[in-house]
């Protein structure tokens, strides 16, 4: 089986791996996303920012399957990625309080030895609950909106906020499991 480099630090995507027991190592991408040519659409985008992550590592390394990923959070056609600061999560929060938004997360399987590449994204809705001021302002103070796009993790206690998901959880949490099986299966790697 061909080798699978995760292109990422992320400790939620390594987790997500490991739960589905698909081996892989790490090497994390080192990519200027102010580079990036954000004049799409937002799937466009994550799928770009998700290449260029497995491109940027494929360029060191002589073969395996590299996975780039990128996951962003839209609201009525505004882009929230991670906050900057409790400012800027508390601004997220607030603009997804008691309403329905997209996750959305883009992902590339790059072959480093022949260059092809399989590029996609999965798109999920999630539904927050109507939050109080302080049910924010706890969640903030607990420091998990950090690193975060959209400023929560459903994996965590932002699963508190949640009201409902439509579609695949595991893309809310930052990559899309069963898209990633399928781009697998393609190439004909067997996890099962």
């Amino acid at each position: 089986m061909d080798e699978i480099i995760l292109a990422s630090s992320s400790p939620r995507r390594r987790e997500l791996l490991s739960q589905a027991g698909i081996p892989f190592t790490v090497r994390p991408a080192d990519v200027d996303e102010g580079k990036a040519d954000f004049s799409g659409s937002p799937e466009k985008n994550a799928e770009q920012l998700a290449f260029m992550k497995a491109l940027d590592v494929a360029k060191g390394v002589a073969s395996g399957l590299v996975l780039g990923a990128d996951t962003i959070v839209v609201c009525d056609d505004e882009v929230f990625g991670k906050p900057i600061d409790e400012d800027d999560a508390r601004r997220m929060l607030n603009r997804l309080n008691a309403r329905e938004h997209l996750v959305i997360t883009g992902i590339a399987l790059l072959d480093a030895a022949k260059g092809s590449a399989m590029i996609g994204h999965e798109t999920t809705k999630v539904r927050f609950a109507r939050l109080t001021r302080s049910e924010i302002e706890g969640y903030i103070s607990s420091g998990e909106p950090f690193d975060k796009a959209g400023s929560y993790a459903v994996q965590g206690k932002g699963a508190l906020l949640v009201d409902g998901i439509e579609g695949c959880y595991t893309n809310v949490v930052g990559l899309p499991l069963r898209k990633l099986f399928n781009f697998l299966k393609e190439y004909g790697i067997d996890v099962m």
